[in-house]
């Protein structure tokens, strides 16, 4: 049943207000919050300090540490030099014994050295220079044989060069059966590729079967630019991308001259046309040094 006006608004006056305080509760709290603490702090401090461990006495060996020891130097002493020794005698020479030849030894006599052959492997003409015996040999068995049956087979000759044109798509493949062209036409009216235009200059090539996209696209590249051939694309800039900060400076013109003329290779940085510009100088001055005269 819905509440009557009086209900109502006994209701609508007790909702701002708070329930009253009750102090024994609190001061039952208070206590129990200060206990837990303490609890809390003297775990905390019986778990933090250091163990109480009894004293140990380390004792210490000197063959096993390391010392130092600090030794003043003494004064150079004087070495007194080495007497000088004296060299060994020379050896006494071994005496030659020339004993004269036996009646019935065997002698030997060395021939007399000419003058240096000269080894020549061609003759005046170029050709080779062959011993007699190989000259005169008939050279009939190393004739290679004539070549025997169909002789076109080392004839690489085709006659009709053949080009493909923008007609070759209409043709069917060579050697294609009635059943494979069935299911190539059925294929090309079936499966076709769409291009399709993505945001920020994206442009796929998709497949579609019966008009249905499928996850099968690809980016393709690019077309060729018309200035694909152009040889300039290919040469250096004349003037270098970055500049290099510390770069010295380039000598000038009347240094880039007098290196020309004293012969000198010419300094990075001076102009290509030097020697036309050291021409057009000198003339200037013989101008100037005719027309400075009475």
């Amino acid at each position: 049943m819905p509440l009557d006006a009086a209900t109502r608004a006994m209701l609508w006056q007790l909702r701002g207000r708070k329930s009253p305080s009750d102090r024994r509760q609190w001061w039952l709290v208070l206590p129990a919050v200060v206990l837990l603490h303490g609890l809390f702090m003297l775990l905390v401090w019986h778990e933090m300090r250091p163990p109480a461990a009894a004293p140990t006495v380390v004792h210490l060996r000197l063959d096993q540490s390391l010392q130092l020891r600090f030794v003043a130097s003494a004064p150079a002493a004087t070495v007194r030099p080495a007497p000088a020794m004296r060299p060994p005698p020379p050896p006494a020479p071994a005496r030659r014994i020339h004993a004269p030849p036996a009646a019935a030894a065997m002698t030997l006599r060395l021939p007399t050295p000419g003058p240096p052959r000269t080894l020549r492997l061609y003759d005046r003409d170029g050709q080779p220079l062959l011993p007699a015996q190989a000259a005169s040999a008939s050279t009939a068995g190393l004739a290679s044989p004539a070549l025997s049956g169909d002789t076109r087979i080392m004839r690489h000759t085709d006659p009709v060069r053949y080009r493909a044109t923008r007609f070759e798509r209409y043709f069917p493949p060579p050697g294609e059966t009635l059943g494979g062209a069935a299911v190539r036409h059925v294929v090309e009216a079936v499966v076709k590729s769409t291009a399709v235009d993505l945001p920020r200059g994206i442009h796929l090539k998709c497949t579609t079967v019966l008009g249905i996209p499928i996850p099968n696209c690809i980016d393709p590249p690019a077309p060729p630019s018309a200035k694909e051939g152009d040889e300039r694309l290919s040469m250096a800039p004349a003037r270098p991308l970055a500049i290099d900060p510390h770069a010295p400076a380039p000598p000038g013109v009347a240094a880039c001259i007098a290196m020309y003329r004293a012969g000198r290779s010419l300094a990075q940085g001076c102009p290509v046309d030097t020697p036309g510009r050291s021409v057009d100088a000198e003339l200037r001055m013989r101008r100037a040094g005719a027309a400075g005269r009475p």
